[in-house]
């Protein structure tokens, strides 16, 4: 064997070697980085293992997936449906099993209610199908009837907030000795 050929045979093995170890294979779910990563919906750390969730999405100015981490199949499906790769066959959405911690496929899990959950949308997912158990699209359309629920309290609360700052506003102007700030 020549030396150009070792050197070429050299050449290859270090970039097969290089590319196995860059990381994400690009597809599947990623490992998460418990109690340092965050939501990327509400921005609470991840740190329940048995109720996280991922989404590997395909932006298109990028040429690799990205994948977005949740607390919650809840903070994940309402994040997905505000985006434009909702209905992109290539994302794929990974919840983890309520009692194994495993990732699993989350469109092909079953959800069952009563679950300690971190944002409250109360769902757990397992691989096996359960009596009473909700499909993805179920569970989606209970995530939705939970955030309407929540959101009709935080949209009252919020223009409360903004009526009571116009109030302290006005008063400043008003009189000055109950400048506030």
């Amino acid at each position: 064997m020549s030396v150009k050929t070792v050197l070429q045979l050299f050449i290859v093995a270090w970039f097969l070697l290089l590319t196995a170890c860059s990381g994400d294979s690009g597809s599947g779910p990623k490992q998460v980085k418990w109690d340092r990563d965050a939501c990327e919906r509400c921005r609470m750390v991840l740190s329940d293992r048995f109720h996280a969730a991922q989404i590997r999405y395909f932006p298109p100015e990028k040429k690799r997936s990205v994948v977005a981490f949740f607390d919650d199949i809840g903070c994940a499906t309402l994040w997905l449906a505000d985006n434009p790769w909702d209905k992109d066959p290539k994302t794929e959405i990974w919840v983890a099993d309520h009692r194994t911690g495993d990732w699993i496929d989350a469109r092909s899990a079953t959800y069952v209610r009563g679950n300690l959950t971190p944002m409250e949308y109360g769902l757990g997912a397992q691989f096996d199908t359960t009596p009473g158990g909700l499909t993805f699209e179920q569970a989606k359309q209970h995530i939705m009837e939970v955030e309407k629920r929540f959101n009709v309290h935080g949209v009252h609360l919020l223009d409360r907030l903004k009526e009571q700052a116009q109030r302290r506003e006005a008063d400043s102007k008003v009189d000055p000795s109950h400048n506030h700030n």
